[in-house]
């Protein structure tokens, strides 16, 4: 029997990369074949590859077009929401992150946590596909088991900035790489197809004030601290422009989007964030955290991140938080509370990881032993026509500046990675987890992988 093949895309290299090799690792052991790469240069060869089942990190609009291919080619659809953990609330989650559409076409769906679950259960057109309540693989390497996956990155980056504070951002709706692109900037100016939309432009109008308020903290902050080296990471869709100039005019602050966020969070000292994903990440990691909000708006801000952290509603009040925990008064801040509310939110913070979980669940629905059924000629050769069509656009518009598909920002978000530095990533997570001995890694094109089974 065939087991079918695993197709495992990478969009943001810096969030998903570590994780997903990590996952791929644990299904090549199960007997899975793997493609993994770029998502972009994965979707330009899928035609090619023989049917088997792809993991969808998202299940928006945008994805309709590509699920529906997919299909026609005879692969199967396995998903899970990325950004499934901080999400806005009720229907306008549903209306920006799930498609009516791009639902239908999956076969399971994973979750974060129980909170995920009852999310994507409680959506209108949810159809009855299994859920299987797994967390994240990138939550498995922060984990105690595997930190010291990131050992060496930590030297490296304690080596060049020694006692630093971390400043995470989450502006690229409205400070995005390329100014056009930013959703809610384009709903607050009134274009595209938000832009009569009453929460977009809400929403984009707190993040704006949010913007404004970190341009404003980072001089009064490198002044506060002179003697202690400042690291801001934005970001992956974000500009740095604006960052940069504040740290042209401050030696202590380096603006820097340079690997996985984890290492930073393992060898900062404190972290200063705004709802985002790293709040709860430095929670699991047991770094202690500002959680700067300068505005409140209930009705636009997420709700999980802004329970965890320090709260510091002025410039003034995060150097007070700050100076606590340069002086060893304020540690990670673990109340019972936020235990529960990570345990609620997040499965395999124990016990079985996360990417062991998701592959225990594509054994059980039997993706090891066999490929999808076969799909009739007709429709074959109507997604192999329509993948054609579809990467000739998408080559063309790399070249076009300004375009979300254009080279230098897929660049940005995916650098080119060697094999060799692959592999040994995958051997460095074998060491801290006693396996994966056999598993190997080979290039097959331009940002692309195959992994292959132990033996």
């Amino acid at each position: 029997m065939t087991a079918s093949t695993l197709i495992i895309p990478v969009e943001n290299q810096v969030r998903e990369l570590d994780a997903k090799l990590f996952l791929a690792s644990i299904a090549a052991e199960r007997g899975f074949p793997i493609i993994l790469g770029s998502r972009a240069f994965v979707h330009y060869r899928v035609a090619s590859i023989p049917r088997g089942v792809y993991l969808a990190k998202s299940m928006r609009k945008l994805s309709n077009r590509m699920f529906g291919i997919l299909r026609k080619l005879g692969h199967e659809i396995v998903a899970w929401d990325e950004e499934g953990l901080v999400r806005w609330t009720g229907d306008e989650y549903y209306r920006r992150r799930l498609s009516p559409k791009a639902i239908r076409d999956v076969s399971h769906l994973m979750a974060w946590g129980e909170d995920n679950a009852n999310a994507l259960r409680a959506y209108p057109a949810y159809h009855g596909a299994p859920i299987h309540i797994t967390g994240n693989p990138r939550v498995d390497l922060m984990r105690p088991e595997l930190r010291d996956f990131y050992r060496p990155e930590v030297g490296s980056i304690r080596e060049k900035y020694g006692d630093f504070l971390l400043i995470n951002t989450n502006f690229g709706q409205i400070n995005h790489f390329f100014s056009h692109l930013g959703e809610m900037k384009a709903a607050i100016e009134g274009r595209g197809p938000d832009a009569d939309n009453a929460y977009d432009v809400g929403r984009g109008r707190m993040k704006v004030q949010l913007f404004e308020s970190f341009l404003s903290m980072l001089p009064v902050l490198c002044e506060a601290f002179p003697k202690q080296t400042i690291v801001l990471r934005p970001h992956p869709s974000e500009s740095h422009e604006a960052w940069l100039a504040i740290a042209a005019e401050h030696p202590n602050l380096h603006v820097i989007n340079q690997g996985s966020v984890v290492p930073w969070l393992l060898a900062a000292r404190a972290l200063i964030a705004n709802g985002c994903t790293t709040l709860i990440e430095a929670a699991i990691v047991d770094l202690p955290s500002v959680n700067y909000r300068p505005i409140s708006e209930p009705d636009f801000e997420d709700p999980l991140p802004k329970q965890f952290g320090y709260p510091a509603g002025s410039i003034d009040e995060v150097i007070t938080v700050l100076n606590s925990i340069l002086r060893g008064d304020l540690n990670a801040d673990q109340q019972e509370e936020q235990q529960q509310l990570l345990a609620h939110n997040i499965a395999a913070l124990s016990g079985p990881f996360a990417a062991e979980r998701m592959v225990d669940a594509l054994v059980a629905a039997g993706y090891d032993r066999q490929q999808p059924p076969s799909v009739p000629l007709s429709s074959y050769l109507e997604g192999w026509l329509h993948t054609k069509m579809r990467t000739g656009i998408k080559r063309i518009n790399m070249y076009r500046p300004g375009h979300r598909n254009n080279m230098r920002y897929h660049d940005h978000r995916f650098p080119p990675v060697s094999v060799n530095e692959l592999q040994r990533r995958i051997d460095r997570l074998g060491e801290l987890s006693g396996r994966f001995r056999d598993v190997r890694i080979r290039q097959t094109s331009r940002h692309m992988y195959r992994i292959d089974p132990a033996g």
